[in-house]
């Protein structure tokens, strides 16, 4: 479902501004380059500024919907948009040759060809080469769109070629407002807006199981390790071992671990900062006059240097074992 109007302009309102400037003053780049992290908005606005640019009847640079292009667009069957993704790892040279048969053809409908082009920086060099030489000598009437989270990766004389639109990370309390928004209970919400700034990836975490049983698991082991740490060794063989195999897993659960001590470290210091676990609230409450200042910041010093390790480091249980120890002793 597209976003409308006023929820794009919510997510990033410098940008809209700008596209609509371009549209309403006839001043379109042949070029545009949209960078920014994933849940940014960028596919959202990408589809918003091409109906836009092909709507044969605007209102105040919003598109119509009503159209026949606009709903052409809709149905994915405009003949003037081509959207470009990798095949594979990269996106290849034929697809790059393809797209440039396809933009000098005369387009079946009247008006802008656009072709849009998602995760641009998977080019390799013959495919970003032969997209560079088509930028070089654009079409009057072709729009691109290279849309891209690692604007670094992206060949420089591309970059130069293009004008370049920042999007900015969604901020943790709107991302946590829209999520809440769409039924996700505000601790859920609180937890994964720590984790990613994607809505889209918050909702996939809030919806799997196993993630429902990381966050129990990781709470339960602050508990366990604060009173008796031989239990949290014992949960640490059976439980979470078992639960975070996966590097990626073992990531996020030292980033877990280490927002619930800030949480008990934020709630002693008196700071009204949003918690990650705002469930927790009485827990960390009792916990923070348990601890002095001094044992939260070895605490946290402990997982920050965990999760230093855990690269470079294959012996995940006495990674763990050692982890655990230095949280009892403080």
């Amino acid at each position: 479902m597209h976003k409308t109007i006023e929820e794009l302009q919510d997510m990033q309102p410098v940008v809209v501004k700008r596209l609509q400037g371009a549209y309403a003053n006839d001043r379109l780049a042949h070029a545009y380059l949209l960078e920014g992290p994933s849940g940014s908005g960028k596919k959202e606005l990408t589809h918003f500024f091409v109906k836009l640019l092909l709507c044969e009847t605007p209102i105040d640079n919003v598109p119509c919907e009503t159209c026949r292009s606009c709903k052409l667009y809709e149905s994915g069957n405009h003949p003037n948009i081509l959207f470009i993704e990798p095949d594979g790892q990269n996106i290849k040279i034929d697809q790059i040759r393809d797209l440039i048969y396809t933009m000098n053809k005369t387009a079946l409908n009247s008006g802008r060809k656009i072709y849009v082009i998602e995760q641009a920086d998977r080019m390799n060099n013959s495919s970003a080469n032969a997209l560079l030489k088509f930028l070089e000598e654009p079409e009057a009437n072709v729009t691109a769109l290279l849309l891209t989270e690692r604007l670094n990766a992206i060949m420089s004389t591309i970059r130069s070629r293009c004008q370049l639109l920042s999007f900015q990370p969604l901020s943790r309390p709107k991302l946590m407002e829209r999520l809440m928004a769409d039924g996700m209970t505000g601790s859920m919400a609180a937890t994964v807006s720590m984790l990613t700034q994607s809505e889209q990836e918050a909702k996939r975490l809030s919806e799997e199981e196993q993630f429902a049983d990381e966050r129990k698991l990781v709470l339960k082991l602050v508990e366990t390790v604060g009173g008796n740490v031989h239990e949290a060794l014992l949960l640490i063989q059976s439980d979470w071992l078992p639960l975070f195999k996966e590097k990626e897993d073992a990531e996020r659960g030292l980033d877990m671990l280490l927002f619930a001590y800030r949480d008990i470290a934020t709630v002693k210091a008196g700071l009204e900062t949003a918690r990650t676990y705002p469930d927790m609230e009485e827990t960390w409450k009792q916990m923070a006059l348990q601890r002095s200042f001094d044992v939260l910041s070895r605490q946290l010093q402990a997982v920050l240097q965990a999760k230093q390790q855990l690269p470079r480091n294959m012996n995940r249980t006495l990674l763990m074992e050692q982890l655990m120890l230095n949280l009892q002793e403080g």
